[in-house]
């Protein structure tokens, strides 16, 4: 599933041709995705402007300028891509089977420039919905959500209270999106193992008042925010079908340290790398390393 640094870096990769740019043609090409598209949606659609893109967590946040906002999710294989039709320029067919084109947008920019803009989903987990702007804060999906890891509200302090009370396995506090939002397997096992931090430790050996606890939180906040920072600058993971809105790959999971690293040696001791499963989901550590 996309995680955050790969919303992030779609919304990124939508945003110049997005951004100001008016919605001139909708078509939907079945009536639901994971929940059925909105009533009327191509009909609230046509006509309006684009005024800006954003994320929360792993939503990505489409602004509108009738004060409506579409909440787009890319579920277990959603991807958006963009193609340039206007006349006399080069247009490539990415290697995306139609069959699986689902919403498609025809879009004007600031710059003349006419756009197609697709969302594909093979598996069709991902989702559209619309919502007043004045009630995102209030909606469903994201009222309960945490700091997100990239900001400064994500710190050692607050680490160090949210975890006080809680005995749930390390790992699985840090996918609580109500304590930290967007933060996904990939990068929790990334950011333990590089805060020495086994993913089977309570939780509540974090929250501890003590000063060796808090320098714990200390630190895995810091790597939290630098895990997450680094998968953005390098465009997200390209596992499964994961593609930039241009069609090509993310390359961050060159960079992982421990995450699908089974057998192989420690990168700071040498000793094989371990693999458990916890809630269904896998997780990946170093035994000697991370206590």
């Amino acid at each position: 599933m996309p995680e955050l640094p790969e919303v992030e870096t779609v919304k990124r990769g939508l945003e110049p041709s997005f951004t100001h740019a008016k919605i001139i043609n909708v078509k939907q090409n079945r009536p639901d995705l994971r929940f059925p598209f909105p009533e009327n949606f191509q009909s609230r659609l046509t006509g309006r402007e684009i005024i800006g893109l954003g994320r929360r967590a792993k939503y990505l946040l489409i602004y509108l300028d009738n004060e409506e906002t579409i909440i787009s999710h890319l579920g277990m294989s959603g991807s958006w891509r963009v193609e340039n039709r206007t006349p006399g320029s080069y247009y490539h067919e990415k290697n995306k089977l139609a069959v699986h084109d689902h919403f498609e947008m025809d879009i004007r920019t600031e710059n003349g420039e006419l756009l197609h803009a697709v969302y594909n989903d093979p598996r069709r987990f991902g989702f559209m919905l619309l919502t007043k702007t004045a009630d995102l804060e209030h909606h469903k999906l994201l009222a309960h959500l945490g700091p997100e890891p990239t900001g400064n509200s994500l710190s050692g302090a607050y680490l160090n209270e949210v975890l006080r009370n809680r005995s749930a396995p390390l790992k699985a506090a840090l996918l609580d999106q109500t304590i930290i939002a967007g933060l996904g397997n990939i990068y929790v096992c990334e950011a333990l193992w590089r805060s020495h931090l086994s993913p089977k430790r309570k939780s509540l050996t974090l929250g501890k008042k003590s000063a060796a606890a808090q320098q714990k939180s200390k630190l895995l906040a810091q790597n939290i925010r630098d895990v997450i920072n680094k998968a953005i600058e390098a465009g997200g993971s390209s596992l499964r079908d994961y593609v930039h809105t241009d069609g090509s790959l993310g390359y961050f999971q060159h960079h992982f340290s421990v995450y699908g690293r089974e057998g192989e040696p420690c990168l700071q001791c040498g000793t094989p790398i371990k693999r458990i499963v916890q809630s269904g989901r896998s997780s990946f550590y170093c035994p000697h390393c991370q206590t």
